[in-house]
């Protein structure tokens, strides 16, 4: 398939162990390397020099500080945007997504214009050190562990939609590419990942070819709003997303996206995250829960789970199934595995305090981590209760044959 590009997200639950501060530290800094260096070619003024151990790093240019000397070569280790974008970024989505009330967010375009894009430059390493490659939660199975029942939740999207060597499907919202990378390699499908954050696609590519999958050949991924797709219509076979339509200030704008790239007869799977039968929009308790997931996570709102299928047929979809996988009496809950590692997760949080602290993390890593800590407690909380849901999933088609007006 050719395309032509018109214009320039809670995972698996596996825990990277570490056995030192050292080490963790050394984790996360190859992470913020690869992001000094994306950075500093996207902008032109990047440079390398030589750190102590010999080996070249990305730097931006400008590193001197106040008094006109250059800084030293630690410092400059995470110059751009680790360092110095960091502080920006982060007091620009803490005043964004602040929310209270039920009410969501006032400035639905800026969250994905700029908020969400913000919002994993600031997280994804984070992510990728402590939950994995694969953003999202899955049911429990019984008798496997979290990486299987991650496996198996993404295969389920495969095999629903009948993937196979020969067909082409769009991730919308592909992260760093841990569902692409297990269903291009299951289905034999061709995956093409679009996700808004530009440093997400060179994660995603290493990964990828990482594990054996050809650029192009077997995957591709590109930047780009699920808001207006940088695809012709009727371009793929079928479409699927997980845990990442969530983000969009307009449900309806991004399946109406969906809708347009799909060839008449494709599906679309999706992962959405709702509000269920069970949320009280009158118990303070249950939308102060909601309120702060919405926050910790980049969501604009969180849509009830009627809406779904209303906006699906709105755009022109037939719902051909409709299921909250997290209702599923067989599977285990999704949240069990932040319970049994919150013990591992406080760690970690007093681990990047310290290195915070030491500057060898960019000090409003902190400020990021703990958001992203404190949340563990509420999506347990929204579990337990029953009003929160991570996998409401929606099988859609678009009609076989267009309508003539």
């Amino acid at each position: 398939m050719s395309y032509k590009r018109q214009q320039p997200r809670h995972g698996d639950g596996t825990e990277t162990e570490t056995s030192s501060a050292a080490g963790a530290a050394e984790t996360i800094q190859v992470h913020l390397k690869n992001r000094v260096a994306a950075n500093g070619s996207a902008n032109g003024g990047g440079k390398e020099v030589a750190n102590g151990n010999g080996h070249k790093e990305a730097v931006q240019d400008g590193s001197a500080s106040k008094n006109g000397k250059k800084k030293s070569k630690f410092w400059n280790k995470f110059a751009g945007l680790v360092r110095s974008d960091v502080k920006s970024q982060w007091k620009d989505y803490d005043k964004t997504f602040t929310q209270a009330n039920g009410e969501g967010i006032t400035d639905k375009e800026h969250t994905t214009q700029k908020g969400v894009a913000a919002f994993y430059n600031l997280v994804t390493d984070i992510y990728e050190w402590g939950w994995g490659p694969s953003f999202h939660f899955s049911p429990m199975l019984k008798g496997k562990g979290v990486a299987e029942s991650s496996v198996a939740h993404e295969t389920r999207i495969a095999d629903t939609l009948g993937l196979k060597p020969g067909t082409t499907v769009l991730d919308a919202g592909c992260g760093i590419g841990g569902p692409l990378v297990t269903i291009a390699s299951h289905s034999g499908a061709k995956v093409v990942g679009i996700t808004i954050n530009a440093y997400q696609v060179e994660r995603c590519k290493a990964r990828a070819t990482a594990a054996g999958l050809r650029l192009e050949q077997d995957f591709d991924v590109l930047q780009g709003d699920f808001l207006d797709l940088p695809f012709p219509d009727n371009s793929f076979d079928n479409v699927y997303s997980i845990e990442a339509t969530c983000h969009s200030p307009s449900l309806e704008k991004a399946y109406g996206e969906i809708y347009r790239v799909l060839k008449p007869g494709g599906k679309f799977v999706n992962y959405e995250w709702v509000a269920t039968p069970l949320f009280d929009r009158e118990n303070a308790d249950h939308v102060k829960c909601i309120d702060a997931i919405n926050y910790a996570n980049a969501l604009p709102e969180m849509r009830h789970h009627s809406e779904i299928a209303q906006v699906a047929r709105k755009v022109g979809f037939e719902v051909l199934e409709e299921m909250d996988l997290a209702a599923n009496k067989n599977a285990g809950e999704w949240w069990g595995v932040l319970k049994a590692g919150m013990k591992r997760y406080k760690r970690n949080d007093l681990l990047v305090k310290i290195l915070s602290f030491l500057r060898i993390l960019p000090k409003n890593t902190k400020d990021v981590h703990k958001m992203l800590f404190r949340v563990l407690k509420t999506f347990i909380e929204g579990g337990e209760l029953g009003i929160f849901s991570p996998m409401h999933m929606v099988v859609l088609q678009k009609q076989a044959q267009a309508v003539e007006e």
